[in-house]
């Protein structure tokens, strides 16, 4: 099946009937997607951080002169830094929610295992992750961010499933 990152982009966002179909898409476009997401996910992080993390970082006066010295290897070892974090928390994420996705699977009397649904939910979880990073931009509350975001991306799981094979 040849699809490119913006379909998929573009099916996760609009479409989540179609996200069932990519259940049997090859586990490298899957995982290409999920990086890109990461990808996306540090690069909002690190504008953060330099908006507004280095200034509390090296807003203290004792350690000003210092800084400037090494400000040039902070934003290296940052970068690095959010990545690999970033990527653990969205593969725990994406896993979590097909884990909870599977217990969908069996009552729907469709079939499907569970690598099938954590391809799913890679494709599910786009809204919840743009909801989460923009979601820093706006005065909301945490809380009400990240239900929204578990809410919509289970809805998301639960109507892709519709579109699994019925269970003989």
């Amino acid at each position: 099946m040849k699809i490119s990152h913006m379909q998929l982009l573009i099916h996760s966002l609009t479409s989540p009937k179609k996200l069932g179909a990519y259940r049997i898409l090859s586990i490298g476009k899957v995982m290409q997607y999920a990086f890109l997401m990461i990808t996306l996910i540090t690069a909002f992080s690190f504008g953060q951080f330099i908006n507004t993390g280095t200034a509390e970082i090296f807003g203290y006066s004792e350690i000003e002169q210092y800084a400037q010295n090494i400000q040039w290897i902070v934003y290296p070892i940052a970068i690095v830094f959010l990545f690999v974090l970033n990527t653990s928390i969205y593969f725990i994420k994406v896993s979590l929610y097909a884990l909870a996705g599977l217990f969908f699977v069996r009552p729907m009397r469709r079939r499907g295992e569970y690598r099938q649904v954590w391809r799913t939910a890679v494709f599910a979880s786009t809204w919840g992750t743009f909801l989460t990073m923009f979601g820093n931009l706006f005065i909301l509350s945490q809380t009400v961010v990240t239900l929204s975001s578990i809410f919509i991306t289970m809805l998301f799981i639960i109507v892709a499933l519709t579109k699994y094979p019925v269970q003989k």
